[in-house]
């Protein structure tokens, strides 16, 4: 055979090759069993930085790393002395001021306007005997029987019983009137502040304990007995477990196979035999290069649209960070 033609032969087989190499870079290391796409990623669980919302110091800590919690569970608890007694002062200062406003709607007792009466009626009486003293006097004083200086302290006595009279007068006046409109809107208004103060210092003792807020597992406990609690500083990590979802990537010419909502079957490596169920829950709109953790080096140029996939994991075997293959089934 001449070596021309040789050279021809072998140049042939190298591009069936090459051919062959690039359309397996093409499918971007997906593979095809029947319509089903079969698609790769990481395991990815998302995290929940947990936090007293009140501030105080630590005073019991009731699970630990790699404890299983349920949606509502108690985790942590506060030193709450100073929040209870705040909820304390503010309950007795709300029972006295509704007692305040019952008293003001409901205006003077009869024994206050009985009493007013007679205040009334004694300051009367004394005007009138004075009345009758500096008459007397005013007599007398003609004759020179009495001093000038006693004359002066019957009319001052007059002035004063006058006074009196007039002063009981405007005080029964206000005790049958009752208590103006203005004092009873003042109390009113004072009580509606007690009242959301007490709501308040009530919402923060119970901020004095922490809760679960969802099913999961605690991966760190950050803070300990005896350390100081603020809003911004976690308590625990708590992972979400259920569902988990998967981190994968779709090559750009299998895109148009996979749609929002799709079922799914994960597995693993460490557990081949298992076929966790679930579906895709959202796919990028925008392309980006596949991450190197995630594909060879001939393939990390090619362009892919990341998308996550939602798994029932409820016996907790997958793991952050766990690779596994995911099997789109575009038929159902």
């Amino acid at each position: 055979m001449p070596k021309r033609k040789k050279i021809l032969i072998f140049l042939i087989i190298a591009a069936v090759a090459g051919g062959v190499f690039g359309f397996k870079v093409f499918t971007n290391g997906t593979q095809n069993d029947g319509n089903d796409l079969f698609i790769f990623g990481n395991v990815d669980v998302r995290e929940v930085n947990l936090a007293f919302y009140a501030t105080g110091r630590i005073a019991k800590l009731l699970v630990d790393e790699g404890d299983k919690v349920k949606k509502g569970q108690l985790l942590a608890e506060l030193e709450d002395s100073r929040y209870r007694h705040a909820v304390a002062k503010l309950k007795s200062d709300l029972v006295a001021q509704r007692d305040l406003l019952a008293r003001l709607k409901n205006g003077s007792r009869p024994q206050e306007k009985a009493d007013a009466m007679a205040r009334v009626e004694a300051a009367d009486a004394r005007l009138e005997l004075a009345k009758i003293t500096a008459r007397r006097l005013e007599k007398l004083s003609k004759t020179d029987f009495v001093s000038k200086q006693k004359r002066d302290n019957a009319e001052a006595e007059l002035r004063a019983a006058k006074a009196a009279l007039k002063s009981a007068r405007e005080h029964l006046s206000l005790v049958l009137e009752g208590p103006r409109k203005e004092d009873i809107q003042r109390a009113e208004a004072q009580l509606k502040s007690l009242v959301s103060a007490l709501a308040l210092a009530e919402e923060e003792l119970a901020d004095t304990k922490l809760y679960s807020p969802a099913e999961g597992i605690i991966q760190n406990r950050i803070l300990e007995p005896g350390s100081m609690a603020f809003p911004n500083t976690p308590v625990f990590s708590l992972a979400l477990t259920d569902p988990i979802w998967v981190r994968a990537y779709i090559p750009e010419p299998s895109l148009g196979r996979v749609k929002k909502g799709m079922k799914v079957e994960v597995t693993s490596d460490s557990f081949s035999e298992i076929k966790y169920q679930g579906w895709v829950g959202f796919i990028s709109p925008v392309a980006e290069f596949t991450p190197k953790s995630v594909q060879t080096t001939e393939l990390r140029t090619r362009l892919v649209y990341r998308a996550r996939c939602f798994v029932k994991n409820s016996n907790g075997e997958l793991r952050l960070g766990m690779p596994v293959t995911v099997r789109v089934l575009t038929e159902e």
